[in-house]
């Protein structure tokens, strides 16, 4: 499927036919624009992410299958950008304590070698990476109260705007190491040779064409599972609590990113639904029943290290910046998904039938 494209301009995104970057693509292709997809396919569900972009724009879509270890053809793309959006990565936490130098290897040697191949093109495309909340570390500092469904911030602060871009960094897990490390080569990468880059540390994204897992993409994960009588493992008591953000709401906030790269360069910013976009696990696992008709069957296990008990981003610096504010609730959003997922599955809803309990095993 490699259809490679030479001395054109192009907008590059690695890792381009995960869900984040099909969007992206999605959108960017819709514009009239050049994209070129560059992903070595080892997720499941890209393929079919991939044909449906190519289905779709056919000759506006340039494909490379390879893996972001190889410098060669990385540069040549490069090389031709004029825009880059590097979503290349692993990322689960679980799976970096299985494979810690895999993880290594993808999340901060194939971001340098992104860097350097920008550093070392003629054109210098500017660059936004993807990062993530959890080079915060478990925030176990974050002193929280517990009601009836979630936790919530003892300092008001916090509580009415989120945690910002000051909070210390503190990285957990090998994954949380690779992410976090990445992270700060971007932002040095803009201090010390000038590169037009900037970091979003983002929180929970949700929207079609993701395919959830328990360890990425939960909310997607927590909706499969109701369409397909799965059972689904909570860790923890349910009450963590996220602010979860839409991808369309995410891919406004890409276009003004780089709309805006001369003057935000060099900046990390938090990206999430922020306090208005917050669940906890209970109260959306109630939501998607009542969205699907459909009860999910819950079963509880230990906290895992380093989960954060609570985590809503603070927007604002972003928002002040460029402008942009999330326009899709939670509601709204989970409904679209639920309605993606449903059709690509072939599956039926029984919308607004209330579940009143889960089965809890």
């Amino acid at each position: 499927m490699n259809k490679l494209m030479k001395d054109k301009q192009h907008t590059l995104i690695t890792g381009g036919a995960g869900f984040i970057g099909t969007n992206l693509a999605d959108r960017l292709l819709s514009q009239g624009k050049k994209v070129m997809i560059y992903d070595n396919l080892s997720r499941n569900g890209v393929e079919k992410n991939l044909q449906w972009l190519v289905d779709k724009y056919d000759n506006q879509l340039f494909i490379q299958i390879s893996d972001i270890k190889e410098k060669g053809i990385l540069q040549e793309c490069v090389n031709n950008a004029d825009q880059i959006f590097h979503f290349s990565g692993q990322v689960a936490v679980t799976s970096s304590l299985i494979n810690p130098v895999q993880d290594f290897e993808v999340n901060l040697a194939g971001t340098f070698n992104v860097l350097e191949a920008i550093r070392r093109s003629s054109n210098k495309p500017p660059l936004l990476f993807t990062s993530s909340n959890k080079v915060y570390g478990d925030l176990t500092n974050i002193r929280l109260i517990e009601n009836a469904t979630r936790y919530y911030p003892e300092n008001e602060e916090i509580n009415l705007n989120g945690v910002d871009e000051s909070c210390p960094l503190n990285f957990h897990s090998p994954y949380g190491c690779s992410k976090g490390s990445a992270d700060q080569y971007v932002l040095d990468y803009a201090r010390s040779f000038g590169l037009k880059a900037i970091v979003f540390r983002m929180s929970c994204i949700y929207g079609p064409h993701q395919f959830g897992t328990e360890d990425q993409g939960w909310v997607a994960h927590f909706a499969i599972s109701a369409l397909e009588n799965r059972p689904i493992v909570i860790y923890g008591d349910g009450k963590q609590v996220r602010d979860i953000l839409f991808v369309e709401d995410l891919i406004d906030a890409f276009i003004l990113a780089q709309k805006n790269i001369h003057k935000i360069s060099g900046n990390a910013f938090n990206i999430g639904g922020g306090p208005r976009n917050t669940v906890s696990l209970t109260e959306i696992i109630k939501l998607i029943q009542e969205q699907t008709g459909k009860p999910l069957n819950l079963a509880f296990e230990e906290w895992r290290i380093g989960d954060q008990q609570y985590y809503v981003s603070n927007i604002n610096k972003f928002k002040n910046a460029t402008g942009w504010n999330p326009k899709f609730s939670v509601s709204e959003g989970v409904d679209r998904l639920i309605s993606w997922l449903s059709d690509s599955r072939n599956i039926s809803l029984e919308k607004n039938k209330i579940v009143s309990k889960a089965m809890v095993e």
